[in-house]
């Protein structure tokens, strides 16, 4: 089966999650991905979390399958040399460290690009490569807190909180995804490389282009969580969510679902506007008749009268949900030594083509001498790379 990437070499550079996400999803679609590691060690999230630690860590299995690894001391002049040769042919190279750090290794735009002008020159991190905070390591939570996304509450009598999925990580790796594309359509077209860069600092803004336009040009605060009709609520055995919106008088549904009074006749909660003033007192009411059956009751009721509801779950329930199974949205595949990995599939569904597992996550060095035969070294060279500990 032909894959949109067949024949676009990448050179990943990146560790953790921004960059390994966005190299993923790469490699899920054809394109061959060279991890690059440091000798040794190798990217951070080898490095265990919780009880796991190195090649089964479950943070690193989830981000490196559909890649080759070589690991290269790029502190000497042979394993430079490597990389240098790894990239005169290459399609695509990826770094998430702190903007400066490719430059001192030699392996900024300018030289990369010197030596092939038809380099797509793609790095993603913290706030960008200049300005007031270009200095700062890129961090998840940091981009959540900087940006004002951490500070936007579902409800302000909640404390200001770390959101517990590393969104700006994800999110900037998608965007690094979409600029490589957009630049190799780019090249398609004229036969120019270029630069591409993110950070998760723009891309959390980005997230919020609804609520900043509101912000920018009315000084008014937009918060979907706060939309009075909408909202978890308990009921007797659990939690559910409902979405009060997109109907032309959604609580009189919601009251003949929940066999109350239509309480939309009540003048303080006779439109929008009065029910966002009224907010506490209606959230009450439906608060305390959800509390008087079960989440299955009421979801039947509220979906009876067409009313966007469902469940609160946690992530192994949602895992275990025949709709994840429906979606094939969890994969397994053998990921060595008799280790199976179970994680999650690409999101992405086309019609002619899927993204298939051709590589599990790679071992520490585990291509390197492949990889240094496809460059045309020799046994005795590849043996003096090894001892000389430029390359594992």
């Amino acid at each position: 089966m032909s894959r949109p990437l067949d024949g676009v070499t990448v050179i990943d550079f990146t560790q953790v999650m921004l960059g390994p996400s966005c190299t993923q999803a790469l490699g899920d679609f054809g394109a061959d991905v060279i991890k690059i590691e440091r000798p040794g060690s190798g990217d951070l999230s080898r490095r265990g979390v919780l009880a796991h630690t190195g090649e089964d860590n479950p943070v690193f299995l989830s981000l490196n399958r559909n890649k080759r690894g070589i690991a290269v001391d790029l502190s000497t002049d042979a394993g430079r040399s490597v990389i240098l040769d790894l990239l005169r042919d290459a399609d695509v190279v990826v770094s998430n460290f702190r903007p400066g750090v490719m430059e001192r290794l030699g392996l900024d735009y300018d030289t990369v690009s010197a030596i092939n002008p038809r380099i797509i020159w793609a790095a993603g991190s913290g706030f960008g490569p200049s300005g007031p905070y270009a200095h700062k390591g890129g961090q998840d939570i940091l981009g959540q807190a900087y940006s004002g996304v951490m500070k936007r509450l579902a409800d302000p009598e909640h404390p200001v909180s770390i959101y517990a999925t590393p969104i700006a990580d994800y999110t900037a790796g998608q965007h690094l995804v979409q600029g490589i594309l957009l630049a190799l359509l780019h090249r398609e077209k004229t036969g120019e490389g270029q630069k591409v860069e993110v950070s998760l600092y723009n891309s959390m803004l980005a997230m919020q282009m609804q609520e900043a336009t509101t912000r920018l040009m009315y000084d008014q605060e937009l918060n979907w969580a706060l939309m009075p009709l909408s909202g978890c609520f308990p009921t007797a055995d659990s939690e559910i969510v409902i979405v009060g919106a997109f109907k032309p008088n959604p609580l009189r549904d919601i009251c003949a679902a929940l066999e109350l009074p239509d309480l939309s006749l009540e003048e303080r909660f006779s439109n929008l506007e009065l029910l966002k003033e009224n907010r506490r007192e209606i959230r009450q009411l439906i608060a305390d008749r959800l509390k008087e059956g079960t989440s299955e009751r009421w979801l039947a009721a509220l979906e009876k009268h067409d009313v966007l509801c469902g469940p609160v779950r946690s992530l192994a329930e949602a895992l275990a949900d025949p709709q994840t199974a429906h979606n094939n949205m969890i994969i397994e595949f053998d990921g060595g030594s008799g280790q199976i990995v179970k994680t999650i599939a690409s999101p992405i569904a086309m019609s002619q083509v899927a993204p298939e597992i051709r590589h599990t996550p790679p071992r520490l060095g585990e291509h390197s001498r492949e990889l240094l035969n496809g460059l045309g070294y020799d046994t005795t060279r590849i043996d003096e790379l090894v001892a000389s500990g430029a390359v594992q």
